[in-house]
């Protein structure tokens, strides 16, 4: 029997739109049929065997992306489900265990300064940080992985919060910076886990 997968995003610049498309090419094959689609336009998932959910870290995750998973919540608790981050930066301060495994593109992954101390900047863009929000639904859905690639940053298409968090906080340079190669890797180690 074909299965049939969901790779829903959130977007704000439509960085995460071509995150979302190339994982759906990685996992389309003859034995299962892939949507890819802005969560604006899903109803429900009902009748989906899988779902990938994304969006962008810009002063948490894309709060599309919660609203969807809250309400759709039920229904990603009865199919494997996998959730993908486009961010700028991830702190690692190595005490972030998860129950899944997260794939962190390695441009991302930054050291803290004082591993002792973290800085304003760095306890933002910790894994814990990113997840705090998500972690009582991800606890209720059991995700089979996640991942956070490394995304692309224009000041003039955020809104002013947003651009002002991004510039002061996170600190960091406009350009694109996905890497399509590790994001095919990583959907190429998530399928067999959505079958």
């Amino acid at each position: 029997m074909m299965k049939k997968i969901l790779v829903a995003y959130s977007t704000g610049s439509g960085s995460t739109e071509m995150v979302a498309r190339t994982i759906g090419e990685t996992i389309r094959d003859g034995d299962s049929s892939v949507d890819v689609r802005n969560i604006a336009e899903i109803a429900d998932i009902t009748g989906y065997s899988a779902v990938l959910l994304g969006g962008p870290m810009i002063l948490g995750w894309h709060r599309k992306a919660r609203f969807f998973l809250r309400k759709h919540r039920e229904d990603f608790s009865r199919v494997p489900t996998a959730l993908f981050f486009t961010a700028m930066e991830v702190t690692s301060d190595g005490g972030e265990e998860r129950n899944f495994p997260v794939y962190i593109d390695p441009k991302l992954e930054k050291k803290p300064g004082r591993p002792d101390r973290l800085s304003f900047k760095e306890k933002h863009t910790t894994l814990g940080s990113y997840f705090k929000p998500i972690d009582k639904l991800c606890s209720m859905i059991n995700p089979v992985g996640a991942a956070f690639f490394a995304g692309k940053l224009d000041y003039r298409v955020l809104k002013f919060p947003q651009m002002l968090f991004v510039m002061f906080v996170i600190q960091a340079k406009p350009g694109d910076f996905r890497n399509r190669e590790r994001i095919v890797q990583w959907a190429e180690s998530i399928k067999p886990l959505l079958m």
